[in-house]
């Protein structure tokens, strides 16, 4: 893919380790070639971990099923009564209040949204954290499910958002990923320029970016 920006990116995204090659269109088919060969040792490595990650079964959402919050991971346990859909966490389990007549489907649904709660209630005081260190403004950031990233920036609106599956990681994963998006508001590329960013302002970022990848991947079809 040729696109107008300034540096080659070659990323490697899961679950089967697709690679993916962003350069600039003044580069020509010789020197991508050149570029990906020079990478291959990294992009084993990625690969490599993405096909030794654990994979988590498709959830059918029934007692005894594990699920994982903030990098813990609890015990289902379903309670089939009437009124009002609810979780809560407690004694090492993950506790679904749920009408009995509620299909498996809709209690994902549910689930999907009392993770985006729980990273709603997490996401602003990391992004007031560190706008004053990193000297940015986010004006605007959201949370969906996405298929081939943690997250995305758009530079031009600074908007952020985040992918739902990172309130089942632990948090500083959510943290390593909120600071390399808002280093994103400063430099675009993944080049030197953004790794001096991170190295300045998260020392750790590759102990915690390997610790995402190394995380329980879920059973659905990225992209």
């Amino acid at each position: 893919m040729y696109k107008d920006i300034k540096n080659l990116h070659i990323g490697v995204y899961p679950p089967m380790g697709r690679v993916r090659v962003a350069a600039p269109e003044r580069f020509d088919d010789d020197q991508v070639r050149l570029a990906v060969i020079q990478r291959l040792p990294w992009i084993k490595r990625q690969r490599e971990q993405f096909e030794n990650a654990r994979r988590q079964s498709e959830r059918e959402m029934v007692s005894g099923e594990s699920h994982y919050v903030w990098g813990v991971r609890y015990r289902l346990r379903v309670i089939e009564r009437p009124g009002r859909a609810h979780f809560e966490v407690g004694g090492g389990r993950l506790l679904l209040y749920v009408p009995a007549s509620t299909p498996s489907d809709q209690r994902r649904l549910l689930l999907d949204d009392w993770y985006r709660e729980q990273a709603r209630r997490v996401i602003p005081d990391l992004v007031a954290k560190w706008e004053p260190v990193l000297d940015v403004s986010v004006p605007r950031w959201s949370i969906r499910r996405m298929k081939t990233k943690w997250g995305s920036c758009n530079r031009e609106t600074g908007h952020l958002w985040f992918n739902l599956e990172l309130a089942k990681k632990h948090p500083e994963c959510l943290e390593y990923i909120v600071v390399h998006e808002m280093n994103h508001l400063i430099e675009r590329s993944h080049g030197q320029r953004f790794s001096r960013l991170m190295d300045k302002a998260m020392p750790d970022w590759r102990a915690r970016r390997d610790r995402l990848n190394e995380a329980p991947l879920a059973d659905e079809a990225w992209e």
